[in-house]
């Protein structure tokens, strides 16, 4: 007996959408040309876009939540998903057939195309067509191969059934979850089984026909699984790039945080052990001068006092910039510049003030020299001041001395050596913090220090490139 069983595609071509929103949510990117803004030939056709933009919103916005959900719940529990599709396919694709008997809906001339078979075949062949897409995201080509191999079967029989569809769902998932290089040979496999179904519909439909009907439902099958892979792959290399950039972004904020950090230290270790070193070497003298000269002694204390206010000054200065730039609230004394060369001078009285003899001369424009460079010059002098004090003790000279040129600056301080209240230095080679901090703040304007003895004193040589950075106005 004939089937009146219709020629796969056709039902396939109306209800593939359908099938195929199981598998996967497709974004469409035509759904976004309705949003170009025509212009509007009255104030009602305005109010009526602006309407319409309004329902629209919460509408993709609900929908997109749905999506999202849809995905969680998808990974967290893939097999619903998996078995969903082939069970819809079964009730909209399968049933048909089992229910309608010889009756079939379809025209006359496809129904005595194609055999009838025994419910038992036809429910066996069914499930060849549609147990395979439960692995079809896990093992695509196998689903594919298996499908395949089914439907070939089925139309060398002589028999047609909707679940032909299932062929179809291979194909995309096959090229939504499949190996790029597994694709030509399923085109050709399903190319083969296409020429053979159009074949055996000669009889109804010319064979050029079929064939054009036949491989555009392939090929959008095809392209609907490639165009979401591609939105895929999309997506998650936007995703790792966001995740990438966070990570920079706070590698950065760590990195920024550790050299605000290390600029601290720096401005808190000059402040500090500069200050300290002159507070010592005075009250040592004052001590010494007690007994026999008082006015001596109380003018050191003076100092004392003097030094201890500036140096608390400076350090509540430092202080309240790390409060302000972490957000509290500023009720410390008024901020003041950052100190420059102007400064130098008054620094060299207060190491006078505790002993050695200083001495110091500046050469070329260095009132033109922009801040920054200016308060690097002047903590390196501090240092190296300081260095002086408490190595080379009270007694020792100091020569202190800068010079400005058009493409670099150098800050020279050589002392004389160990005097009578001198404590000695350390071997050469041991290099504290404030060398350190010396060699790294010299390293912003790509400079260079050296530091060491010089016949019986210590030298300390910065050089700092005035350059500017190429491209800087």
């Amino acid at each position: 007996m004939t089937s009146r069983a219709a020629l796969p595609g056709a039902p396939a071509a109306a209800a593939f959408p359908a099938a195929a929103a199981g598998v996967s949510a497709v974004s469409v990117p035509a759904a976004s040309a309705g949003a170009v803004s025509v212009p509007a030939a009255s104030a009602g056709t305005e109010a009526g876009a602006g309407a319409d933009l309004g329902v629209a919103g919460p509408l993709v916005a609900r929908l997109t939540r749905a999506g999202r959900r849809l995905r969680q719940a998808d990974r967290a529990h893939p097999w619903v998903l998996d078995t969903a599709l082939p069970v819809l396919v079964f009730l909209v694709f399968c049933l048909p057939d089992l229910l309608h008997g010889e009756d079939g809906d379809g025209p006359r001339r496809f129904r005595l195309a194609f055999a009838r078979l025994p419910v038992a075949g036809m429910l066996a062949l069914q499930a060849g067509l549609v147990v395979p897409l439960l692995w079809r995201r896990r093992r695509p080509a196998a689903a594919f191969g298996a499908v395949t191999g089914v439907f070939v079967l089925q139309f060398w029989l002589g028999a047609a059934l909707r679940a032909d569809v299932a062929l179809l769902i291979a194909l995309y998932s096959l090229a939504l979850h499949g190996r790029l290089r597994q694709l030509p040979w399923a085109c050709g496999a399903t190319a083969a089984a296409m020429v053979l179904v159009a074949v055996r519909a000669s009889a109804a439909v010319s064979v050029g026909d079929a064939l054009f009907f036949l491989f555009s439902t392939a090929t959008a099958a095809l392209a609907l699984g490639l165009v979401v892979r591609v939105r895929r792959a999309q997506l998650a290399g936007l995703r790792d790039r966001a995740a990438r950039l966070e990570v920079e972004r706070d590698q950065r904020g760590r990195l920024a945080a550790a050299a605000e950090r290390a600029r601290v230290a720096r401005d808190m270790h000059d402040i500090v052990g500069h200050n300290l070193a002159v507070i010592i070497t005075l009250a040592d003298a004052g001590s010494y001068a007690g007994a026999t000269a008082p006015e001596r002694g109380r003018e050191a204390l003076h100092l004392i006092g003097e030094t201890g206010r500036q140096a608390l000054g400076e350090l509540r200065r430092v202080l309240g910039v790390l409060r302000e730039a972490s957000g509290g609230t500023q009720d410390g004394p008024e901020l003041h510049p950052q100190p420059g060369l102007g400064d130098i001078g008054a620094l060299c009285d207060g190491v006078r003030a505790a002993g050695p003899d200083v001495v110091y001369r500046t050469s070329g424009p260095v009132e033109a020299l922009d801040s920054g460079v200016q308060l690097t010059v002047y903590r390196i002098a501090q240092e190296a001041l300081t260095n002086s004090l408490k190595h080379a003790g009270t007694g020792t000279r100091v020569n202190l001395e800068i010079v400005a040129e058009p493409s670099r600056l150098t800050l020279r301080a050589r002392d004389t050596g160990a005097g009578g209240d001198a404590r000695g230095r350390g071997p050469a080679k041991e290099e504290g913090h404030g060398l350190v901090g010396m060699r790294e703040r010299a390293a912003l304007y790509r400079g260079s220090l050296r530091a060491g003895p010089e016949g019986p004193g210590w030298t300390v040589e910065a050089v700092l490139d005035l350059t500017p950075l190429d491209g800087a106005g």
